[in-house]
């Protein structure tokens, strides 16, 4: 991604030379352009504090920081094409209060982005998060908040047969704030732990008729693809809100996905292109949809016109 900052030592050394490691480049925006209009509805914005994350002997920052200001957002979006995008809180270290922090970040660049961006505010289902929770509530009526973005990866599950009473309260409490605004809730997903796809699936069934689903990353892995792929014509057939962007996904399941797609168009206005910088890269992410052999006109739909209706249509 644009290389955006380059934070100091206590010696006055950038951060990256500190370390040993060499550093970027800055990247330039595009002149020429990809060929394509691409919207992305998956990109983080906020620094994420380092953290001794697994066997690190010290903190480390995994990913580059996300954008911090306009500025550096408007930079970024020129440096891979992006014309419009969707911003959610950067996250990822064991602290609850950590991605609620840059909540009012992603409303502020929401509404300074001159029309092409629209935020996510982050929601958790914790009970112990109930106050936090209730402050972003209160932010979801804020210019072109358009989206609520939970995870379970700080804890809990998406399995609704494991919340005790006040877990699902609080859940109900926001799925109820997104359904009279109409808009999705993008839940992260990967296999096993308490983000697996088959409690999404749970989750769909009680909610998904009036309640806007985007599952992030398929599945998140060979088991939830296969798991999400398997049930994804009688999910849309049933009548459910389901919606997926394609970040993160292996190969064989965006192949599958997009041919299924271009044969039946069962579920064409459901699939979203979402980068999910810092964390994936850009380039890998657009080559799944632009290399595949299927239609322009799908294509054309995941890359921008689906993101359009869902999302950017409503823009201020």
């Amino acid at each position: 991604m644009c290389m955006m900052h380059n934070p100091t030592s206590a010696a006055g050394l950038p951060e990256a030379d500190r370390m040993g490691e060499k550093l970027a480049e800055p990247e330039k925006p595009l002149t020429m352009g990809i060929g394509r209009k691409v919207y992305s509805v998956h990109n983080h914005v906020g620094r994420l504090e380092p953290w001794a994350f697994y066997e690190a002997r010290g903190p480390i920052s995994p990913a580059d920081p996300g954008p911090e200001t306009a500025e550096e957002l408007d930079l970024f979006m020129k440096c891979r094409g992006i014309e419009k995008t969707l911003i959610i809180p950067n996250y990822g270290i064991p602290i609850q209060e950590q991605p609620f922090g840059h909540n009012e970040l992603v409303a502020s660049l929401s509404q300074q982005g001159e029309g092409k961006v629209a935020g996510a505010l982050w929601m958790s289902g914790l009970p112990r998060n109930r106050e936090l929770t209730e402050g972003a509530l209160r932010m979801l009526d804020r210019p072109n908040i358009l989206a609520i973005k939970m995870s379970y990866l700080l804890g809990g599950t998406a399995d609704p047969n494991q919340w005790d009473g006040q877990t699902l309260r609080q859940h109900e409490t926001i799925f109820r704030a997104a359904i009279e605004r109409d808009i999705p809730i993008h839940f992260h997903t990967s296999p096993g732990g308490g983000s697996d796809i088959t409690g999404f699936f749970e989750i769909i069934k009680r909610w998904g008729k009036d309640l806007k689903i985007h599952l992030v990353h398929m599945g998140g892995g060979v088991s939830g693809h296969i798991r999400l792929l398997s049930q994804w014509r009688d999910l849309i057939e049933g009548g459910y809100n389901v919606y997926l962007d394609t970040s993160w996904a292996i190969g064989f399941a965006v192949r599958k996905l997009l041919q299924e797609l271009d044969r039946t168009g069962i579920g064409v206005d459901r699939v979203m292109f979402g980068c999910d910088e810092p964390w994936s890269d850009f380039e890998s992410e657009f080559w799944k949809i632009q290399g595949a052999k299927i239609s322009d006109e799908i294509k054309e739909r995941i890359f921008w016109g689906n993101a359009e209706a869902q999302y950017f249509s409503k823009l201020v």
